[in-house]
């Protein structure tokens, strides 16, 4: 059996596709399994150094103005089309399973052509363009949200890595703050941004990092590949980590007691999952989803939510720093986000996959 999965451009389409990868291998260790991504995406990283073939099509990203450049849409997406129809060909695709992105839009048009059985998995709660299109071409459309507003979507939730569905944070608690150089026996923020960081999250934190120290709090700050900072916190007790990048996320969720995050689609899913609370600060643009997830969380006890125009140093010291000096208040609201996840959804998902393309 060969499946093809198409999703590409952030870590919230190709984590859950590679998720499914994994769970799918792990159901039936003989199933070809190809990614279709763009050369623009974090695919081209990720895909090969989880060991799964890549396939790249050309990105058309859609103008979000009537501009010239609206004119060559047709054209590059007809290009994009034929090129993922020469893949599906190339490697006898059984079944097309979709996550969203530039890449989805094409691969759907082109199963469709191909008369290749698809599949639609859309994370967020406000769908994107091309999975609208997708769950108007099958019957196969599955959601990470419970209201996700797409026709015949069945909820499973959003499939994650089983080193994070696996992960038992107190029993690893200290080894993990032992790989980033923490101590054991701190109470433990940590602060990213999503894949690509966040300036406004970033700044908050650092500036409120004095009194974050002086209250014993130690701190793990995930800045993002790109992002610099004017001034690192110097060194002393207790730590201040400040790392661009982490691969190990299991390992940055097991050394926290509460984090200050974006709240996208599998941010929000992994942390649940694993039962971390966090404050959580929606993405400011887009179409809203972040808030929506944000909330669901917050209505839940499992943690809080603030504009990021609202997001300040202060606020941080007024409303986190009390958490994490309070035991008793992060158990609590511990237990109240591993409620609200899902754990199951990559089998699920997987199985699901199985039983269409036979």
């Amino acid at each position: 059996m060969r499946v093809v999965l198409a999703g590409g451009g952030t870590a919230g389409h190709i984590e859950p596709a590679l998720a499914l990868a994994d769970a799918l291998r792990h159901l039936d260790r003989g199933v070809g399994i190809t990614c279709m991504g763009t050369e623009r995406g974090l695919e081209t990283r990720l895909v090969p150094a989880r060991g799964y073939e890549l396939e790249l099509v050309p990105a058309v990203p859609l103008p979000r103005a009537i501009t010239p450049s609206l004119l060559t849409v047709p054209g590059r997406l007809a290009g994009a089309i034929n090129a993922s129809a020469a893949i599906l060909d190339r490697v006898q695709a059984d079944i097309l399973v979709g996550f969203g992105g530039y890449v989805a839009t094409p691969a759907y048009l082109a199963a469709k052509r191909r008369g290749v059985p698809i599949v639609v998995h859309e994370a967020n709660p406000r769908p994107g363009l091309a999975n609208r299109l997708g769950a108007r071409l099958t019957d196969h459309v599955f959601t990470g949200f419970p209201d996700a507003g797409l026709p015949k979507g069945e909820y499973i939730g959003t499939p994650i890595r089983r080193d994070i569905v696996n992960l038992d944070r107190l029993s690893m608690g200290d080894k993990a703050r032992s790989w980033f150089g923490l101590e054991g026996d701190r109470p433990t923020l940590l602060v990213f941004g999503g894949s690509q960081g966040a300036r406004s999250l970033n700044q908050a934190a650092l500036a409120a990092a004095p009194v974050l120290r002086a209250a014993g709090v130690q701190v793990l700050h995930v800045i993002g590949p790109k992002n610099t900072v004017d001034h690192e916190p110097p060194p002393g007790d207790p730590q201040y980590v400040l790392l661009p990048y982490v691969d190990r996320m299991d390992l940055a969720y097991a050394a926290a007691d509460f984090a200050l995050c974006r709240s996208g689609a599998l941010t929000c899913a992994e942390l649940t999952a694993v039962g971390l609370p966090a404050a959580y600060v929606p993405l400011p643009h887009g179409n809203g989803e972040q808030a929506i997830n944000a909330t669901r969380i917050a209505g839940g006890g499992g943690g809080l939510m603030v504009d990021d125009a609202d997001l300040s140093p202060d606020w941080i010291i007024h409303n986190v720093l009390p958490i994490l000096r309070d035991p008793e208040r992060v158990a609590a609201m511990s237990e109240a986000a591993s409620v609200l996840g899902r754990k199951d959804a990559d089998i699920i998902l997987a199985r699901k996959v199985l039983e269409i393309a036979r």
